[in-house]
């Protein structure tokens, strides 16, 4: 099947369409004309070997395929819509045990017991902590760019650094070890991009990484436990904890799920924020709550995820097969005219808003979003008591990823 809207061999989880921006003209057209489209690849070229996969663009599609696990694995293929065509099926069996990549029941039991760190209780007794950090992260760039001619990238010197200091502080990572944590997930996340010269085996090695300096702190802990998540997650291992295998894996969640989301959540926050001048005057006038669903909604940090069907059935009009891979492209649903009024506007006062930026719903909804909305709720802020006149020093650099809408750079000037 063709799609006459589309040029031929259009794939949207090609890294080069997605560098030069999210394709937004391409997905209203499927959701008028396709919106359940079979795009067909090359076998292997995104790491599986058959010849493509379902793009699903509606909001309402999305939301149905995120909220029918028995219908739609996440295990069969895992979440991660297109690997690196030189990953082997073992390396992407591996990813299994993350719990991205899980099913119910072992899923349910696995965020049964991760999801105590993120309790409101929890996240309320992390706020005051981050936001004293938020405000040192914006002094320490005010600083910075004093050196020089007032400008400084706004990524690595903003909003890389709270992240990465809030899950440290979740987890009880020393803060001088953050940067290993950065480090590590970005291998892992940017295989694609060409300038990090990341193959899928230092990915895999940094993954490693990640799991034994993780598994060393659940030992430590086990040893000598600590008023901590980690102390609380690994104490004893058993149905009601966590082993320090999985234990080690649930962090390269954070690493890349926490981090890179969050981190590019902001960034796209503040370029919206500098090319759209009247919301940065109406946020740092009245701060609304709304600002960072808005963020959110608009940034779609994660582009798609997929599915993998577990029987045949219908969906928007298609008829599926058991085994098929379906993509669900949040960019597009949280565009979607029939949900959002004016999408193409970014409006921080907008309500309700019912995106699927933290996923669709279902059993793997975004575990941390009450952390994420607090992290761009305190920077935000930070930010418009500090740099009220921040502008624009250039164009952002993206990412060459096939399933992050990912910043590298946005230089800005003070």
């Amino acid at each position: 099947m063709s799609c006459p809207v589309l040029p031929e061999g259009f794939d949207f989880t090609d890294p080069d369409v997605l560098q030069s921006g999210i394709p937004l003209p391409e997905f209203a057209a499927m959701r008028q004309t396709a919106p359940v489209w079979w795009c067909a690849q090359t076998p292997g070229i995104s790491g599986f070997d058959d010849a493509g996969y379902w793009v699903v663009t509606r909001h309402e599609d999305v939301k149905y395929v995120s909220t029918h696990p028995e219908l739609f694995s996440s295990n069969t293929n895992t979440a991660v819509i297109r690997f690196n065509e030189s990953i082997s099926r073992d390396q992407i069996e591996v990813q299994k045990l993350i719990m991205l990549n899980m099913d119910p029941p072992e899923h349910t039991r696995v965020r049964q017991i991760v999801q105590r760190g993120f309790t409101p209780r929890a996240v309320r007794s992390l706020e005051d902590a981050l936001r004293d950090r938020a405000r040192k992260i914006v002094e320490a760039a005010v600083a910075e760019s004093q050196k020089g001619d007032g400008s400084f990238d706004f990524v690595t010197n903003i909003a890389v650094e709270l992240p990465l200091q809030a899950i440290a502080e979740l987890i009880g990572v020393p803060q001088e070890d953050r940067s290993k944590i950065f480090d590590w997930s970005n291998k892992m996340a940017a295989y694609d991009d060409p300038e990090y010269a990341i193959t899928e085996e230092i990915g895999a090695e940094a993954a490693m990484e990640i799991v034994s300096y993780s598994m060393n702190l659940a030992a430590a802990r086990k040893e000598c436990p600590a008023k901590d998540i980690v102390s609380q997650l690994v104490a004893a291992e058993g149905d009601g904890n966590l082993a320090s295998d999985e234990f080690g894996f649930f962090v390269i969640l954070l690493a890349v799920a926490g981090n890179e989301t969050t981190r590019n959540a902001i960034s796209h926050g503040m370029h919206a924020f500098l090319t759209h001048p009247e919301q940065w005057e109406l946020y740092k006038r009245e701060r609304p709550g709304t600002t960072a669903e808005e963020i959110v909604r608009w940034a779609s940090p994660i582009v798609s995820f997929q599915r993998t069907a577990t029987q045949d059935l219908e969906l928007g009009g298609q008829r599926i097969k058991k085994g098929d891979r379906v993509g669900m492209f949040y960019s597009s649903a949280n565009h979607d005219p029939e949900v959002f009024e004016e999408p193409e506007k970014f409006d921080i006062t907008r309500d309700p808003n019912p995106h699927l930026g933290f996923g669709g719903g279902g059993p793997h909804f975004c575990l941390g979003k009450s952390l994420a909305v607090l992290e761009i709720n305190l920077i935000f802020n930070a930010l418009a008591d500090a740099l009220p006149d921040l502008h624009l020093a250039g164009d952002p650099r993206r990412l060459r990823s096939a399933w992050l809408n990912g910043i590298k750079e946005l230089r800005v000037r003070t």
